[in-house]
């Protein structure tokens, strides 16, 4: 299997020894917490702190280039110890400030302490508005920890007899302490998918939860008991009205909003549909367009598109490309930055 169009999401991107062995030792927490060496991702409200200039990350300020965001890597001192902590795992980024092997610990952080911590809230930043211009090391643990930290706080008690649980293995799972269960971070498989018609155009949705000219591709989540392929099938039809055929599958990556994992794939509208067969649920999906190249760069500054941090962004790039026909148009530049 390849892994050239994955290489290119920026939720796909690692730099990190997730280090599995080490979460079982209940003291092993605590060892990096004395340990000078360990270096704190500070969460707030599902963000994360960036550098600055003001003395917060004082060491990793001085040691890379300022034009690149990158997150504040903080030694343990500057966290409440009131914090819940995860372990993700140790620095494989020989470009960092940290130096490989750096033990990393996300911490999510109350809203005083962080605030005391940095008051600016033009500092702490959300994962889909950076995670294309963070390095490999800083969005993989970002999305880590963000993955992990949105799992807790919605599974603070056990689901079977609704006892409140307790943190374990550095923060990987939750045990009732009634009757010993445990239980482990889950992810949501989700399909996202690119049609294409006869004519090579690609169709767009309009969500029922977004501003009315945003588009992007159609997508669904996974069904117990469901295929990937199944899915895109079966959610393709129920958004569109239409049959696909050939779902092959492209690459994924996280989305922990709060808890999916993007699986990407390109179909084909079916030989016995008509692209004109659409049919919008009218729940989720409001409109339904095709586009052509052409029309996609000379509509992109009058409607709004996948973000630089999406699968689907990077599917739309791809299927952009492929026609070496087409120069691209000054129409695109503005859509590329686009978010």
């Amino acid at each position: 299997m390849s892994f050239d169009f994955s290489a290119q999401l920026p939720l796909s991107r690692h730099a990190m020894n997730r280090d599995h062995a080490a979460r079982g030792n209940p003291d092993f927490l605590g060892q990096l917490w004395a340990d000078a060496a360990t270096r704190v991702i500070p969460l707030w409200r599902g963000r994360a702190l960036l550098v600055t200039d003001d003395g917060a990350d004082d060491s990793a300020a001085a040691a890379a280039d300022s034009a690149a965001p990158r997150l504040a890597l903080l030694p343990p001192e500057q966290i409440g110890d009131d914090s819940l902590l995860v372990y993700l795992g140790r620095s494989l980024d020989a470009d960092s400030a940290e130096p490989v092997g750096t033990p990393i610990i996300a911490a999510r952080l109350s809203d005083d302490v962080a605030a005391a911590l940095h008051p600016d809230e033009s500092q702490w930043v959300s994962l889909r508005t950076v995670a294309a211009t963070l390095s490999d090391r800083d969005a993989g643990a970002f999305a880590e920890a963000i993955g992990v930290v949105n799992w807790h706080d919605s599974h603070t008690h056990c689901p079977r007899c609704g006892a409140a649980t307790a943190v374990e293995d550095s923060g990987w799972t939750r045990r009732c302490p009634l009757d010993g269960s445990q239980v482990f971070p889950r992810t949501d498989p989700a399909v996202i998918v690119l049609i294409t018609d006869n004519d090579d155009r690609v169709l767009l949705g309009s969500n029922a939860m977004w501003e009315n000219n945003r588009y992007s591709l159609l997508a669904g989540f996974v069904e117990p008991g469901e295929s990937l392929e199944a899915a895109v099938l079966r959610e393709m039809h129920e958004e569109s009205g239409l049959r696909v055929t050939d779902a092959t599958y492209r690459g994924s990556q996280p989305w922990p909003f709060p808890a999916s994992i993007m699986c990407g794939f390109t179909a084909r509208l079916a030989d016995d549909q008509s692209p004109a067969d659409l049919l919008p649920d009218g729940e989720e999906i409001l409109d339904l367009r095709w586009f052509s190249r052409a029309e996609l760069r000379a509509e992109a500054t009058s409607i709004l598109l996948p973000g630089p941090s999406s699968i689907a962004r990077a599917l739309l790039d791809r299927w952009l490309n492929e026609d070496l026909s087409e120069e691209p148009t000054p129409a695109i530049e503005t859509w590329q930055a686009t978010r």
